[in-house]
């Protein structure tokens, strides 16, 4: 009893009680874990396989819609967070890995969304029967899909791309490796990292529909949340839902924004490479809030101490290591990558053997033919708009990222653009082409780069962001002219972050054409020519064997050119152009 006075005295002395500040930041985080542990409990309702779960247009519905879909997002925005932390970084770290786990990324940015959807649908509703949970796993577990490449190939580059000197340093501190990833490859990657994960966030907004109005054994699902509000809208040709879904859509995006990536870029700013202050640094009223806290703030203290002890824990410390240790380690490691590599290239001739009777003797070669002449008319489509995405996005991307109070702004609106669902635009479309006689190859083709081209956009923002101001400034101090200043500093600069996300932007194009090259308002559809056309008119009839044709020439063509056009100038970015 005296000693919990004393500490009780100890704490009132320090000025360690709560202040207004405290309460109104309690509020705030009590009313947020309420309202997802409400929405936590929503998601294990018993369910039937067949039972009708029924949407309502009526806007009174749509804040607890969007509230549902903000929480599936934000989960699966954890789990690619957690993929991103383990695969990226083995990848980064082991040449070895990286030859398998980067090309396994290249093919799964590139399988259709629809693909994910038809295995992950059945195998959940199995894992959790008689559970709504079933479905709502496969949902996240969609969303997931459209979230965790982008992430995961960004921190991947900027941990290849990690300056000499702090390798150095890490070196003459003797860290060890799981000292290194905390104190070194996040810190330096969060900034670029930040802004990835609100592209993805940003991106699942464009899948949701699909993730939320599902079909499994002839049975239509839709789950609660605005993917299945837009979808429900789309099939009514409802103008008036459509608006109010974009209102919603606008102020949920601004909601998370504010309550949390804001606060995170404020709090990332200090880990940028710089030995310069920026202008004008981020700003969140949440932070400030926070700062103006007095016990949350000495728990913030005790969270940073006990997270040092997590970062400097003793088991994952390097001891030293002999010769002959290193000569034995090395001797296995050569063995093990020889049985390896010789296991991998047997498991590929193999694989492409059987695959390639069983299609060759189930499929007419004149099929395959077909197959993949729509498949190079969607890849002439995919890079000519990835060529004029770049043109307009890399300056504008650069503008922004140079000019901390212009991002401030521009962020939450870039946010919004993101995460429009091109399937907003498809009365505006098939209404113009219909009324004026377009042409529907010309036409529909844009919408394959509305919610990819995004990516562009914001890796070239984070990469202009953390270019050092020092360089920037000898750079004025020297006169360096305009184009010279883009050639020597700029363009170097953004490179490596410009070919993260063009690879994202093209496999989020291959996926979104099955999306744009057949699209619907009502009872009218319009089809354009090319492999996403394929996939989904097979798909929609049910004929597996042609949808598995589809898919896998997607991803063997999203897989030839990435080895030959994009994957040379990725090794480019990390062997020339690093901040060293």
């Amino acid at each position: 009893m005296i000693s919990l006075r004393n500490t009780f005295m100890t704490v009132y002395k320090g000025r360690l009680y709560p202040n207004y500040w405290d309460i109104a930041a309690l509020f705030l985080a009590l009313g947020l874990i309420s309202l997802l542990a409400w929405n936590a409990k929503q998601m294990a309702v018993p369910y039937q396989l067949g039972q009708t779960i029924s949407i309502s247009l009526d806007p009174r519905y749509l804040p607890e819609y969007a509230l549902r879909t903000v929480l599936r997002m934000l989960i699966a925005m954890i789990f690619s967070l957690l993929f991103t932390f383990v695969f990226a970084t083995w990848a980064a770290k082991s040449k070895r890995a990286a030859r398998i786990i980067i090309p396994v990324i290249d093919i799964l940015q590139s399988v259709p969304i629809l693909g994910f959807l038809s295995i992950a649908v059945v195998g959940f509703i199995e894992l959790f029967p008689n559970s709504l949970m079933g479905p709502e796993c496969a949902s996240i577990f969609v969303i997931f899909t459209s979230q965790a490449w982008n992430m995961a190939l960004g921190f991947y580059q900027t941990v290849r791309s990690v300056p000499a000197d702090l390798e150095e340093a890490a070196n003459m501190f003797h860290l060890s490796a799981w000292q290194r990833f905390w104190r070194i490859d996040v810190p330096f990657s969060m900034p670029g990292l930040l802004w990835n994960m609100m592209m993805s966030m940003s991106a699942g907004w464009f899948f949701v529909v699909a993730s939320e109005a599902v079909s499994v054994a002839k049975q239509d699902i839709l789950l609660p949340g605005i993917g299945s509000y837009i979808a429900l809208a789309i099939k009514a040709a409802d103008l008036h839902a459509i608006w109010y879904a974009i209102l919603a859509m606008f102020v949920i995006i601004l909601v998370y924004d504010q309550l949390l990536f804001r606060p995170l870029i404020t709090w990332a700013d200090k880990f940028k490479f710089e030995q310069v202050a920026t202008e004008k640094e981020p700003h969140s009223w949440v932070v400030d809030l926070l700062h103006r806290t007095r016990l949350l703030n000495y728990l913030g203290i005790q969270i940073s101490v006990l997270a040092d002890a997590f970062v400097n824990i003793s088991i994952f410390r390097s001891r030293p290591v002999t010769y002959i240790q290193k000569m034995k380690r090395l001797k296995y490691q050569v063995i093990l990558a020889f049985i390896w590599n010789a296991l991998l290239i047997v498991s590929l001739i193999g694989a492409f053997l059987f695959l390639g009777n069983y299609i060759f003797r189930m499929i007419p070669f004149a099929d395959i033919r077909e197959v993949f002449f729509l498949g190079l008319i969607t890849a002439t489509r995919v890079f000519v708009l990835i060529s004029v995405v770049s043109l307009i996005w890399v300056p504008v991307g650069v503008w922004v990222g140079l000019r901390p109070r212009v991002a401030e702004f521009i962020q939450p609106l870039a946010q919004f653009l993101a995460a429009f669902p091109a399937n907003l635009f498809y009365p505006i479309f098939v209404i113009g082409i219909i009324t004026y006689h377009l042409n529907v190859n010309v036409w529909l083709t844009p919408l394959m780069i509305l919610g990819t081209q995004w990516y562009v956009l914001f890796n070239v923002i984070a990469g202009a962001s953390v270019l050092p101001k020092d360089l920037l400034q000898v750079a004025d101090n020297l006169g360096v002219n305009y184009w010279l200043r883009w050639r020597r500093i700029i363009l170097p600069g953004i490179f490596p972050y410009y070919i993260t996300g063009a690879i994202t932007a093209v496999g989020g194009a291959w996926n979104a054409s099955i999306v744009a090259e057949v699209v619907s308002w009502g009872d009218k559809t319009l089809v354009a020519t090319g492999l996403g056309a394929y996939i989904s008119q097979f798909t929609a009839s049910g004929n597996f064997l042609r949808i598995g044709l589809g898919i896998g020439m997607m991803c063997l063509l999203v897989l030839v050119f990435n080895r030959l056009v994009w994957r040379p100038l990725y090794v480019l970015a990390e062997t020339r152009y690093q901040l060293d």
